[in-house]
């Protein structure tokens, strides 16, 4: 059987079901056709490349030797070029071990696709699918109600002063070799994300952040009920006397009543503190490793190749017609941008859905929180230069998948800084650990930021040893020299292991 006579043979099974449901086309009034299905096999490959997301070394010797095609992107790929082929380029309902979905083919169409059934009441919540089938939670999306509050998040510069603190404060959290500990960097920006969006208040209250992702996890389970309640409690206070720097501040004054700011803070933050921990620290790693030139250039990118919700799966609750395709209820809808084929001179994968929000008419909160990670970036790179430990990778190859949790960065003190009299030792500047493993280049990019710091600490002995205290006594002239020799030992150190980094390099 060809799969033109399967189609139409799926097309015919499933308008029993369409009550005589029409869409108006060039050459008249027609029936109104489901989708077309796809065969076993087809059905398996589909299958095969969303599991192989969670085995990154499946395709490690193909990548290797340049194969593409043969990777799990080039694969799944090729297979959805197919089905957009002999499909005629309309979603297909696939049958995957964790359930059967229609799935749009383009970022165009899928766009589309929700953007009717959304105006047309006919979705309901939409929850996160990873890479091994498992279902998960994702922040309800609320916008406000009020127009006025509509435009109440902060401006970039705005944004800058609340965020000084806390990317201080997370910087200087560095091990004493300068890198980032993803558990501190994680709580650090968390309380960032509370100053942003509920005020100065909750800075400290890290119960509202575990109560926030205990009711995100339960979304669409007998729990919800109650954790949403907690949260509401949680988040009344700062919404009766709100800080009116913050979010929610600005929220009120725009308009929005206590109740409704509810929900639409909460997204908020759930969206910002994701925003602001995992995409940051992505975004630094690209920086690092030179694949962007700018601080919203790589959140950006960040957001394309590794967005937070890879995949989404919309339920449907009624049934619709979209084009010429009837949509039944109980359907539902896979969109994976990871997996649509990538727009001509693009970063990565197609942008939509949004990858913090999957709300299809947009979010206002997604773009907010896109615009805190872009400050937070900006605000480390103006104090240091990011320096990618581990994973290793270039800017003509990035990898397929960039776990935060994985990311090994230090952030190095920029060149140039005139020493000021403050003697170094024990500061958590950059000084990255070497760990067995490491590339060549890796262990070079360690030598150089601890030549960095050894110059620094040299500049910092001399300013020391300048300091005029040291002039009252034949003591202090004594220590002087102590200083000062020190600080030519520490120069001479940062040259030979310099020599050594640039032997490393190759």
């Amino acid at each position: 059987m060809t799969d033109d006579h399967r189609d139409d043979r799926d097309h015919h099974d499933d308008c029993d079901h369409l009550d005589g449901q029409g869409t108006t086309t060039a050459r008249g009034t027609t029936t109104a056709r489901g989708p077309a299905t796809a065969w076993p096999l087809e059905n398996a490959l589909f299958s095969a490349a969303v599991l192989a997301q969670r085995l990154p070394w499946v395709d490690a010797p193909a990548r290797a030797l340049g194969l593409d095609a043969l990777t799990r992107e080039g694969l799944t790929r090729a297979l959805l070029a197919h089905l957009r082929r002999t499909r005629s380029g309309r979603p297909v309902r696939l049958r995957t071990p964790f359930g059967s979905f229609l799935v749009p083919l383009s970022a165009d169409d899928a766009a589309a696709l929700l953007s009717h059934g959304d105006l047309a009441g006919a979705l309901g919540p939409a929850t996160g699918l990873d890479a091994g089938g498992r279902r998960y939670g994702l922040s309800p999306h609320a916008a406000p109600a009020a127009p006025r509050a509509r435009d109440a998040a902060p401006s970039a510069a705005e944004l800058r002063a609340l965020l000084r603190e806390d990317v201080d404060r997370a910087m200087g959290a560095r091990r004493g070799d300068g890198t980032l500990d993803w558990q501190v960097w994680r709580a650090g920006m968390l309380r960032l994300a509370r100053r942003v969006v509920v005020g100065a208040a909750g800075v400290e209250d890290t119960l509202l952040s575990e109560v926030l992702a205990a009711a995100t996890a339960a979304v669409d389970s007998r729990s919800y009920g109650a954790r949403s309640a907690a949260l509401d409690r949680r988040l009344a206070p700062y919404l009766t006397d709100p800080d009116p720097a913050s979010l929610a501040g600005r929220l009120r004054s725009g308009g929005e009543a206590a109740d409704t700011a509810v929900p639409v803070v909460a997204h908020a933050l759930a969206l910002v503190s994701e925003a602001a921990s995992g995409t940051a620290l992505r975004a630094l790693a690209l920086l690092a490793a030179r694949a962007a030139d700018s601080p919203d250039r790589a959140v950006g990118i960040a957001l394309r190749r590794y967005p937070p919700v890879a995949a989404a799966v919309h339920p449907v609750r009624t049934p619709f017609v979209w084009q010429d395709l009837a949509v039944r209820s109980g359907t539902e809808i896979l969109c994976a941008p990871g997996l649509l084929p990538q727009p001509p001179g693009g970063d990565g994968p197609a942008p939509w859905p949004g990858a913090l929000c999957t709300a299809p008419a947009g979010c206002a909160s997604a773009s907010f929180a896109e615009l805190v990670a872009v400050e937070t970036v900006r605000t480390v790179v103006a104090e240091a230069r990011p320096v990618l430990i581990s994973p290793r990778f270039g800017a003509d190859r990035l990898p397929d998948t960039l776990e935060p949790g994985g990311l090994l960065v230090a952030l190095t003190d920029l060149e140039g800084r005139s020493g000021d009299a403050r003697v170094t030792v024990g500061l958590p500047t950059a000084l990255p650990v070497a760990a067995p493993g490491y590339a060549p280049a890796s262990y070079a990019a360690l030598a150089q930021a601890s030549a960095a710091r050894l110059e620094q600490h040299a500049e910092s002995l001399a300013a020391c040893a300048g300091n005029g205290g040291w002039n009252g006594d034949e003591a202090g002239e004594h220590f002087r020299m102590v200083l000062l020799g020190h600080a030519d030992r520490c120069a001479k150190a940062a040259g030979d292991v310099r020599r050594a980094a640039q032997r490393l390099e190759g």
